[in-house]
């Protein structure tokens, strides 16, 4: 499908700076099939935790869009991404979801395909057939400290900076030394961009978060002017502890253009990690000195964002399934040798963030349900709270140039470049 230069042109006039977003950016499908082939096909996405394959012959799949990604340990623990496209007619291999296998076999003609990836069994293909030429295609994979990244695109993004800003943040925490506690699993009727939006502002958080607003300011994030004395000054004395503690604080907000952010946050006064109670849940990560770590936020547009505790950790991926229908994947890690029901409880781990992600989850379908109405029009952004929405719009624009009115270019929905 190829957009008429008028709807281009018609969408593209319609774009207001500082407010959000016209209606057919959250309801249409022209508009989603380009968000899909032009956003996330040609960006940096968030598939997992490397923890989440522990083992060799550990497999993930995970589909976006028209793509899908298989994900496999190796018997030297190295970790590769692949199309999970069968090369006879391209059969997709597995299922999305983890699993395990000493080989992974196409359900049609039951070509089979080694954990690197190389072909090993073609039935009835004859001697002439080129085994070599025949393995999986390999997609750009990179591993950030343990979190999963890939592209789909043959020529993908620079990584440099976000691994030269968040590596050194992550390292102590030693995620690659982690397990799966809980997973959850959600299928949200609102368009992917509302998530983003609503994660992007805490102006809604002290009306709707309770259990979150226990151990957190609901001030000092990106793009929010409000200032508080109690966040300064904590911030202030956290920072000087976390330098001595080796931790590398260091804030990037989606610096020139970026698509990332990274900032280490003080928890309230007797709280050391995000829980009900203040106290831990789970035992220490990694070789973070004491408990006192603040709480390290990581976000990456456009599928993710993640909260590292001094005990836990919990990671939330967006898959947009359609213009109305996003699924989020919230997967909850402790360190690899805690114990269930002797280190930590599921319940307790979980609860901040369970109630806090099924909370916004009901608010963004509320906002869906008036965005997609007659009465919906694009409502001003706030200069105090908003910022960060505006700054997610702004990348929205530059990887969608038809909001900046910028022709040219293929505007087709089938072909990523």
């Amino acid at each position: 499908m190829v957009m008429a230069p008028g709807r281009r042109a018609q969408l593209g006039n319609a774009r207001e700076p500082a407010h959000s977003l016209p209606q057919d950016f959250y309801i249409a499908a022209d508009v989603f099939e380009l968000d899909l082939e032009h956003v996330f096909a040609r960006s940096w996405l968030f598939v997992a935790a490397a923890s989440e394959l522990p083992l060799p012959g550990d497999v993930l799949t995970w589909s976006v869009g028209r793509d899908s990604v298989l994900l496999m340990r190796d018997t030297d623990g190295s970790v590769s991404a692949h199309h999970n496209v069968c090369r006879h007619r391209g059969c997709r291999l597995r299922p999305d979801g983890p699993g395990s296998a000493r080989v992974v076999v196409c359900p049609y003609h039951q070509w089979s395909y080694g954990l690197d990836g190389t072909l090993r069994g073609a039935p009835h293909m004859g001697a002439e057939v080129s085994r070599d030429e025949l393995s999986l295609r390999a997609l750009h994979l990179r591993d950030l400290g343990g979190l999963l990244f890939v592209c789909f695109a043959e020529d993908p993004p620079p990584f440099d900076e976000v691994l030269a800003a968040v590596q050194p943040q992550l390292r102590p925490h030693q995620i690659e030394r982690t397990r799966v506690a809980a997973r959850q699993h959600y299928t949200v009727q609102a368009n992917w961009k509302l998530l983003v939006e609503n994660n992007r502002e805490c102006y809604h958080c002290r009306a709707n978060h309770p259990e979150f607003c226990l151990s957190n300011y609901d001030v000092g994030g990106a793009g929010d002017a409000r200032r508080s004395r109690a966040f300064d000054a904590a911030l202030a004395a956290h920072r000087r502890r976390w330098v001595e503690q080796g931790l590398s604080p260091r804030e990037v907000n989606f610096d020139d253009g970026g698509f990332f952010r990274i900032a280490r946050l003080p928890l309230r006064a007797g709280y050391v990690t995000e829980s009900l109670t203040g106290r831990l849940v789970a035992p220490v990560l990694g070789r973070v000195a004491g408990t006192d770590v603040g709480s390290l936020r990581f976000i990456t547009l456009p599928n993710s964002w993640s909260h590292i505790n001094a005990d836990y950790l919990a990671t939330t991926r967006l898959t947009p399934i359609a213009p109305d229908r996003t699924d989020v994947a919230v997967t909850f890690l402790v360190r690899e040798d805690a114990v269930e029901g002797r280190d930590y409880d599921v319940e307790e781990l979980t609860a901040v963030w369970q109630a806090t992600s099924e909370q916004d989850w009901l608010l963004c379908e509320q906002s869906a349900a008036g965005v997609r109405s007659r009465g919906y029009l694009p409502g001003p952004l706030s200069p105090v709270t908003e910022g960060s929405v505006a700054d997610f719009h702004q990348w929205y624009e530059n990887m969608l140039p038809i909001l900046s009115q910028r022709d040219g270019g293929d505007w087709s929905t089938g072909g990523t470049g």
